[in-house]
Protein backbone atom coordinates (compact mmCIF):
# COMPACT_ATOMS: atom_id res chain seq x y z
CA UNK A 1 0.00 0.00 0.00
CA UNK A 2 1.71 3.43 -1.16
CA UNK A 3 1.79 6.00 1.16
CA UNK A 4 2.08 9.82 0.55
CA UNK A 5 5.52 11.56 0.95
CA UNK A 6 4.68 14.89 0.32
CA UNK A 7 2.63 17.23 -2.02
CA UNK A 8 3.45 20.80 -3.89
CA UNK A 9 1.53 22.84 -6.23
CA UNK A 10 2.80 23.89 -9.69
CA UNK A 11 0.16 26.00 -11.77
CA UNK A 12 -3.70 24.56 -11.35
CA UNK A 13 -2.64 21.37 -10.07
CA UNK A 14 -1.81 19.64 -6.75
CA UNK A 15 1.08 16.88 -7.09
CA UNK A 16 2.07 13.95 -4.58
CA UNK A 17 5.00 11.48 -4.53
CA UNK A 18 4.56 8.67 -2.43
CA UNK A 19 6.77 6.43 -0.82
CA UNK A 20 7.12 3.86 -3.86
CA UNK A 21 8.49 7.10 -5.93
CA UNK A 22 4.98 7.60 -8.13
CA UNK A 23 4.24 11.17 -8.46
CA UNK A 24 0.20 11.46 -9.26
CA UNK A 25 -1.54 14.64 -10.22
CA UNK A 26 -4.77 16.32 -10.41
CA UNK A 27 -6.44 19.32 -11.11
CA UNK A 28 -7.38 21.67 -8.55
CA UNK A 29 -10.88 22.29 -9.87
CA UNK A 30 -11.09 18.51 -8.62
CA UNK A 31 -10.60 19.84 -4.85
CA UNK A 32 -12.88 23.75 -5.13
CA UNK A 33 -11.69 24.09 -1.27
CA UNK A 34 -7.75 23.52 -2.54
CA UNK A 35 -8.25 26.20 -5.27
CA UNK A 36 -9.77 28.64 -3.78
CA UNK A 37 -7.38 28.48 -0.46
CA UNK A 38 -4.37 31.00 -0.53
CA UNK A 39 -0.70 29.62 -1.22
CA UNK A 40 -0.17 29.46 2.61
CA UNK A 41 -2.80 28.00 3.50
CA UNK A 42 -2.52 24.93 0.92
CA UNK A 43 1.30 24.56 1.97
CA UNK A 44 -0.24 24.18 5.86
CA UNK A 45 -1.13 20.63 5.62
CA UNK A 46 -0.29 17.64 7.52
CA UNK A 47 -0.04 14.05 6.27
CA UNK A 48 -2.48 11.27 8.64
CA UNK A 49 -3.97 8.26 8.44
CA UNK A 50 -0.56 6.25 8.12
CA UNK A 51 0.37 8.24 5.15
CA UNK A 52 -3.00 7.53 3.49
CA UNK A 53 -4.86 11.24 3.93
CA UNK A 54 -4.10 14.68 4.28
CA UNK A 55 -5.44 17.39 6.26
CA UNK A 56 -5.62 21.14 5.75
CA UNK A 57 -7.26 22.41 9.39
CA UNK A 58 -7.49 25.72 8.16
CA UNK A 59 -9.72 25.44 5.33
CA UNK A 60 -11.40 22.48 6.80
CA UNK A 61 -9.96 19.86 3.95
CA UNK A 62 -9.27 16.61 3.51
CA UNK A 63 -7.60 14.26 0.65
CA UNK A 64 -7.21 10.21 0.46
CA UNK A 65 -4.46 9.08 -1.60
CA UNK A 66 -7.70 6.80 -3.15
CA UNK A 67 -9.02 10.33 -5.06
CA UNK A 68 -5.30 10.91 -6.62
CA UNK A 69 -5.89 7.71 -8.69
CA UNK A 70 -9.13 8.72 -10.27
CA UNK A 71 -7.94 10.50 -14.02
CA UNK A 72 -11.03 12.63 -14.95
CA UNK A 73 -9.80 16.02 -15.55
CA UNK A 74 -11.66 18.99 -16.21
CA UNK A 75 -14.60 19.64 -18.49
CA UNK A 76 -15.90 22.89 -18.23
CA UNK A 77 -18.28 22.06 -21.49
CA UNK A 78 -21.01 20.32 -19.46
CA UNK A 79 -24.88 21.76 -18.65
CA UNK A 80 -24.26 22.81 -15.13
CA UNK A 81 -21.45 25.02 -16.11
CA UNK A 82 -23.41 26.34 -19.36
CA UNK A 83 -26.43 27.38 -16.70
CA UNK A 84 -24.27 29.12 -14.50
CA UNK A 85 -21.78 30.93 -17.42
CA UNK A 86 -24.66 32.85 -17.77
CA UNK A 87 -24.96 34.23 -14.69
CA UNK A 88 -21.26 35.19 -13.67
CA UNK A 89 -22.42 37.50 -10.51
CA UNK A 90 -24.79 34.66 -9.49
CA UNK A 91 -23.17 32.95 -5.95
CA UNK A 92 -22.18 29.60 -5.92
CA UNK A 93 -22.39 29.27 -2.14
CA UNK A 94 -26.35 30.49 -2.23
CA UNK A 95 -27.71 28.05 -5.55
CA UNK A 96 -25.43 25.26 -3.53
CA UNK A 97 -27.31 25.97 -0.25
CA UNK A 98 -30.55 25.98 -2.46
CA UNK A 99 -30.00 23.17 -4.24
CA UNK A 100 -29.30 21.51 -0.89
CA UNK A 101 -25.84 20.38 -1.68
CA UNK A 102 -22.37 21.73 -0.29
CA UNK A 103 -20.53 24.33 -2.77
CA UNK A 104 -17.50 22.03 -3.24
CA UNK A 105 -19.57 19.64 -5.18
CA UNK A 106 -21.71 22.20 -6.75
CA UNK A 107 -18.12 23.29 -7.93
CA UNK A 108 -16.86 19.80 -8.61
CA UNK A 109 -20.06 19.69 -10.92
CA UNK A 110 -19.31 23.21 -13.06
CA UNK A 111 -15.64 21.94 -13.62
CA UNK A 112 -17.05 18.44 -14.85
CA UNK A 113 -14.76 16.65 -12.45
CA UNK A 114 -18.08 14.94 -10.83
CA UNK A 115 -21.53 14.36 -12.93
CA UNK A 116 -24.45 14.93 -11.51
CA UNK A 117 -27.47 13.32 -11.90
CA UNK A 118 -30.24 14.02 -14.36
CA UNK A 119 -32.43 14.59 -11.38
CA UNK A 120 -30.07 16.92 -10.04
CA UNK A 121 -29.58 19.02 -13.48
CA UNK A 122 -32.79 19.41 -13.83
CA UNK A 123 -32.84 20.50 -9.57
CA UNK A 124 -30.60 22.91 -10.12
CA UNK A 125 -32.24 24.13 -13.38
CA UNK A 126 -35.83 24.81 -11.03
CA UNK A 127 -33.43 26.66 -8.64
CA UNK A 128 -32.15 28.91 -11.43
CA UNK A 129 -35.54 29.58 -12.73
CA UNK A 130 -37.32 30.53 -8.79
CA UNK A 131 -34.02 32.92 -8.81
CA UNK A 132 -35.24 34.61 -11.56
CA UNK A 133 -38.64 34.44 -10.82
CA UNK A 134 -37.46 36.45 -7.16
CA UNK A 135 -35.39 38.79 -9.32
CA UNK A 136 -38.65 39.73 -11.49
CA UNK A 137 -40.93 40.93 -8.55
CA UNK A 138 -37.84 43.24 -7.17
Amino acid sequence: MERIKNIWFDGNRIFMRTDTGNVLSRPLEAYPELKEATTEQRNDYTIWDDGQAIRWDAIDADLHISSFYATTEPNEQNEVARMLKSLPWLNVSEVARAVGISKSLLTRYIYGITNPSKERIEQIRSILHSFARELQMV
